[in-house]
C-alpha cells in the first residue's frame, strides 16, 4: 500500500479516503472524484482507462479484468499486483494511475499531469 500511496500522493491535490462502509478499504481521489480503488494491501487496484485502453489492458493483461458494479463499461478496469511485483510492473501501475488521475481531475489539473508525462 505505501507504493501505491506514494504514487497516488505525488499527484496534485489527491487524497486518500478509507470507505468505512467497505471495510475501510482505500481509495483515492482528486476534488471528491475516485480515481483509484484498491484493497488494504494494495494487491487488486481499480483505475479508469479510456474505453480502447481498458480493453487492450484486459485482453494483454492475465492480471486484469472489467471492474465490477458496471464500473466496466465505463472503462474501469481492475488490476492485480502480486506481493513483490517487479519495477516494471509497478511502472505500468503508476502510468494506470496517472491516466486515471487525468480521466477524473478536473481539466486544470489533468493538464499539469499531462505536461509533466510529455517532459518525462
Amino acid at each position: 500500500m505505501a507504493r501505491l500511496e506514494s504514487i497516488a500522493l505525488r499527484l496534485p491535490e489527491a487524497v486518500r479516503v478509507d470507505i468505512e462502509a467497505w471495510g475501510g478499504e482505500p481509495t483515492f481521489r482528486v476534488r471528491g472524484k475516485n480515481f483509484v480503488f484498491a484493497d488494504p494491501a494494495a494487491t487488486s487496484l481499480s483505475v479508469k482507462l479510456s474505453p480502447e485502453e481498458a480493453v487492450a489492458v484486459v485482453a494483454t493483461d492475465a492480471g486484469a479484468a472489467p471492474t465490477g458494479y458496471g464500473l466496466g463499461r465505463h472503462g474501469w478496469v481492475t488490476i492485480k499486483v502480486r506481493a513483490g511485483a517487479t519495477p516494471a510492473r509497478w511502472r505500468q501501475v503508476e502510468e494506470w494511475v496517472r491516466t486515471s488521475y487525468t480521466l477524473v481531475a478536473p481539466k486544470t489539473l489533468a493538464r499539469i499531469v499531462l505536461a509533466e508525462d510529455d517532459l518525462g
